[in-house]
């Protein structure tokens, strides 16, 4: 399954609006086949923020694990945000720009 981060907004910065993105995106996941990668698509985001990142991708990660796949993750900002919730939650997301 492939989804698309722009499709939330090109400026994603409070953990307000990521956590309302999640709550959205949830029906969507459930229909992931068990096997399924995710693939989550960072092309034509501008601004990443690490709180707005910690309420959609922690959960996608902690849920599915080595099967959530992140991609196009080459912005300062984007990859910025990675980092930072790496360490913050001792976790570790699947780059595969």
């Amino acid at each position: 399954m492939n989804i698309d981060i722009k499709k939330f907004g090109t400026t994603l910065i409070s953990r307000q609006s990521g956590k309302e993105a999640f709550a959205a995106f949830q029906p969507i996941l459930k229909d992931a086949l068990e096997t399924e990668d995710l693939i989550i698509d960072f092309n034509g985001v501008i601004t990443f923020s690490p709180s707005w990142g910690d309420e959609f991708l922690t959960p996608i990660v902690r849920i599915y694990g080595d099967r959530s796949k992140f991609k196009n993750t080459k912005n300062p900002s984007v990859r910025a945000a990675i980092e930072i919730l790496e360490k913050a939650n001792n976790i570790k997301f699947n780059i595969i720009d």
